[in-house]
């Protein structure tokens, strides 16, 4: 980020929101990549069986690494779809590469340079009514976070409170209806990465979430919601919205201080694990205890405060998800633990993972150890520490040879990701990312069982959210130690 306002990086401010000039940036590359698929697929008839794998794991390659760089220009529902796409197990790379180029679209909301200030002032002036030194004692014009919508600057308030004002890129809706339209032209370059999803169902289930997510109004409301639902909470603090200074455009809550996600990584054992469990609890309680699935669990949006509880932010991409939906993700987990094959294919099948018209084509037994691969590190009772190196795979076995590779892909291509389901599973996959990161321990089976299975606390913190539940146990103390 620029020391000088006014002087931003290259990239600063230039938001392409033109129908036309958006809609080439996308029909050019899925034209492209389309005939460059053809090509590759002509060429492949003549050679052997393993120059024609290494040419599809190039070409899959070289697609993904297009999309990334297209998408990663254009702010808005295009930046949100690549961040999205992040959650797709890619058919047809080596792990290596699909774990790499998933941590890549993972990426796209990091290092987005902000908007110059000077653009931003008169949006302001429009959503509040009046001219910011009306509205704000101060008001610093450095941002000190961008992301794909909107950035965040800090201010005070009239009547001295500090406050964090997340404002909405000028410009950046007209850009997301215009993406949301076209977000159909990319779904050719999805079947080809994964071809057993749904890809209209998925496409209709993102321009519902990005939609709503341009609407700060329903972000506040998100944010008041958890905010009451988690008041007093031991070890989980949510900043308080100022209603009466947020707009649609425009979302003012408390400032809050406290550790970046990078300071925290850098503690001890004890702090990482606290931290992680911390993470943990908050995402998998409001999933399976309250219903609400937040699909941007990102790093970057939480603060470790002086007195050790972990500060949550951005609640803009929320989904409320159906109970009978959740007992199937939670069937999924039992049959995992169980190791009972039959049991998780017939749930596979419920909660619409594996299509009943394909489920004949699927070995029971495979999908167990796909599915314990995928979920076991929370599915399944045991200490576990994260290693950097594990946190978006949990040790997949590759083919080893062509005929065992096909297999599977034929395999895996049965399945396909149910709409209902995006949010949760980008939520598992980046809270995994997360405690890979922090190199975190502890027993995320067990304490996933109490979400999951209403099964009793299996660590102290458990016994504190417990008694805060229970209505006895508000306090946040004996937990300041808990400091990097």
């Amino acid at each position: 980020m620029s020391d000088d306002p006014e002087k931003p990086p290259a990239q600063a401010g230039r938001l392409p929101t033109g129908r036309l000039a958006r809609t080439a940036r996308v029909g050019g590359l899925v034209a492209g990549q389309g005939l460059r698929w053809a090509g590759m697929h002509t060429a492949n008839r003549v050679r052997s069986p393993e120059r024609a794998q290494t040419a599809r794991n190039d070409r899959t390659a070289a697609l993904v690494d297009q999309l990334v760089g297209q998408l990663g220009q254009m702010r808005g529902a295009a930046m949100k779809v690549g961040q999205m796409l992040s959650m797709v197990d890619f058919d047809g790379l080596p792990e290596d590469q699909r774990d790499d180029l998933q941590r890549r679209l993972a990426a796209l909301r990091d290092g987005v340079p902000p908007v110059p200030f000077a653009k931003l002032e008169k949006l302001m002036r429009q959503d509040l009514g009046a001219p910011i030194g009306e509205v704000f004692a101060d008001f610093e014009p450095h941002a000190f976070a961008a992301a794909s919508i909107g950035q965040v600057h800090r201010a005070t308030t009239r009547d001295g409170r500090t406050v964090a004002v997340k404002i909405q890129y000028p410009g950046v809706a007209e850009a997301v209806e215009t993406d949301l339209r076209n977000a159909t032209l990319l779904l050719p370059l999805v079947k080809r990465l994964a071809p057993g999803l749904d890809g209209r169902a998925l496409a209709a289930e993102m321009r519902a979430r990005i939609s709503e997510e341009l609407d700060y109004e329903l972000e506040a409301q998100n944010q008041r919601r958890i905010e009451r639902l988690l008041r007093g909470h031991p070890a989980i603090r949510i900043p308080r919205v100022l209603t009466d200074l947020s707009t649609r455009r425009v979302l003012v809550s408390e400032y809050v201080e406290g550790a970046r996600f990078e300071e925290v990584r850098r503690a001890g054992e004890p702090v990482r694990d606290r931290y992680g469990e911390i993470v943990f609890r908050f995402f998998f309680g409001l999933l399976y205890r309250e219903h609400i699935a937040l699909g941007d669990p990102h790093p970057g949006n939480y603060l470790l405060c002086s007195d050790g509880r972990v500060c949550f932010l951005d609640f803009g991409l929320v989904r409320d998800v159906d109970a009978r939906h959740l007992d199937g993700e939670r069937a999924l987990a039992r049959a995992v633990r169980a190791g009972d094959a039959q049991a998780l294919k017939a749930a596979l099948t419920a909660v619409g993972y594996l299509p009943a018209d394909r489920a004949d084509v699927v070995d029971a037994d495979w999908a167990l150890t796909l599915m314990r691969m995928a979920t076991s590190w929370y599915a399944k009772p045991g200490p576990r520490r994260f290693r950097s190196d594990d946190a978006r795979r949990d040790h997949r076995r590759e083919p080893v040879d062509d005929e065992q590779r096909d297999a599977m892909r034929d395999q895996m291509n049965q399945f396909t990701l149910p709409p209902e389901s995006l949010l949760i599973r980008r939520m598992h996959g980046i809270v995994a990312v997360v405690l890979g990161q922090l190199r975190a321990g502890g027993d995320w089976g067990a304490i996933a069982a109490e979400y999951l299975h209403g099964e009793p606390p299996a660590t102290p913190l458990g016994e504190q959210e417990r008694a805060f539940l229970d209505g006895v146990g508000p306090s946040p103390a004996g937990v300041a130690d808990a400091r990097p």
